[in-house]
């Protein structure tokens, strides 16, 4: 195998070990929890993901999109240190409100502050390693990760509160911390950091962030929302069911990282389409028959897979499948404008990740948590025929446009 199918191979496999250990994670928290603890543990790790997400775009995705080798060692360096005073920031910020939530809610936010730093840091090298063109390294470190993650939530005991959870969850990350920065020190040795790029106006990943926010973390905040102001359970409920489609997540963010190389190379708008649309009915055919084969699975295993969340999350499945189902056109869709019009994008994901949430909110009004995943499936048609037919009205002449602008 050559070098470079290593390569892809490789950063395959390490977000499928990333995947897994999400999942995992999820799925070992639901079995060893009660459902309120399930909810409970739920709300923080949908707050994990918001985070988790912002810091991917605002530095992850401007480290790999240096080209500069000889400037990769301080990129690297720059970027993990400013995720660490970032996360450290932030991490007292939770803690703060977590001293002042009541009950154990508020001592799993409080545990989160406290081991926000190491995840973050941990997750942030994975984006060094794909900048300098070392996934296996990445790879090695995530492993690890997903190993230790693993082993020591099942030390833990039937009915662990969520606070000692999220404890446990983020020290394992240590040993998969120290791995990484060790692999990673060869590159960056004498390398300075320097934060100032990350503070000034007009920073590449600003864009990234507003990407982000109305494309993930609108749908991401108002689910936490709802157990704010309506249940922590809907938030269990939702959370479980998205937990189980873990596998297509694989698949999706495969193909936002890998897809575009591959598909700009087709010949012309025509060749582009046709190769987004197959891949978009594959995503969309493995999506139906994942929920499918979710829904069809008894309830003896269901509950070994999410505990006593299973009964709330399988009435999910039908709309939780419908949405991943349309989110593979929907993918496919926004990947083909990123190819052949990164700028088109940004519009469709403002409005209708807003129309999404809007949606999810009012669906729970109207029939509850089973209204609220309706909604978000409802959200992703929208956003996908959006995106198709957007693709459907850009010139043919677009199609040799490609890339990211380095301006916000």
């Amino acid at each position: 195998m050559s070098r470079r199918g290593l390569a892809a191979v490789s950063s395959v496999l390490d977000q499928a070990a990333s995947s897994a250990t999400n999942i995992l994670v999820l799925v070992l928290a639901a079995r060893l929890s009660s459902a309120s603890g399930f909810a409970d543990f739920s709300m923080v790790y949908v707050t994990f993901s918001v985070l988790l997400g912002l810091n991917m775009a605002y530095v992850g995705q401007t480290v790999v999109l240096e080209k500069d080798e000889d400037r990769l060692g301080a990129v690297c360096r720059s970027g993990l240190a400013f995720t660490a005073a970032a996360s450290a920031a932030a991490g007292v910020l939770l803690a703060a409100v977590g001293l002042v939530v009541p009950g154990t809610g508020g001592r799993a936010f409080l545990a989160l502050g406290l081991v926000l730093p190491l995840v973050l840091v941990q997750d942030g090298l994975r984006y060094c390693f794909s900048a300098l063109r070392t996934p296996e390294r990445a790879l090695a470190a995530d492993a690890l990760r997903l190993v230790c993650v693993v082993a020591a939530l099942l030390l833990q005991p039937e009915g662990a509160s969520a606070g000692r959870l999220v404890l446990v969850w983020g020290v394992s990350a240590l040993p998969a911390l120290a791995l990484g920065l060790a692999l990673l020190r060869p590159y960056v040795r004498g390398s300075a950091a320097d934060l100032r790029p990350y503070l000034r106006r007009g920073h590449l990943g600003q864009r990234f962030v507003v990407e982000f926010a109305v494309g993930n973390g609108s749908s991401q905040l108002a689910v936490l929302g709802l157990g704010l102001f309506a249940t922590p359970l809907a938030v269990g409920a939702l959370r479980g069911a998205t937990t189980l489609f873990g596998p297509l997540n694989v698949l999706f963010n495969s193909a936002n990282a890998f897809g575009p190389p591959v598909v700009g190379r087709a010949s012309g708008k025509r060749g582009v389409v046709r190769l987004t649309v197959a891949m978009g009915g594959v995503l969309a055919l493995l999506g139906a028959g994942w929920g499918a084969v979710l829904y069809a699975l008894p309830a003896r295993v269901g509950r070994q897979l999410l505990g006593d969340t299973w009964a709330a999350a399988c009435a999910l499945l039908p709309a939780t499948g419908a949405q991943y189902a349309v989110m593979g056109l929907g993918t496919c869709a926004l990947l083909t404008l990123r190819v052949l019009n990164p700028r088109a994008t940004l519009s469709l994901q403002v409005v209708f990740s807003l129309l999404s949430v809007a949606l999810l909110l009012g669906g729970y009004a109207l029939a509850g948590v089973a209204g609220a995943a309706w909604g978000l499936a409802a959200g992703s048609a929208l956003k996908a025929g959006a995106a198709w037919l957007r693709v459907s009205r850009l010139p043919a002449s677009r199609a040799r446009e490609s890339g990211v602008t380095t301006a916000a």
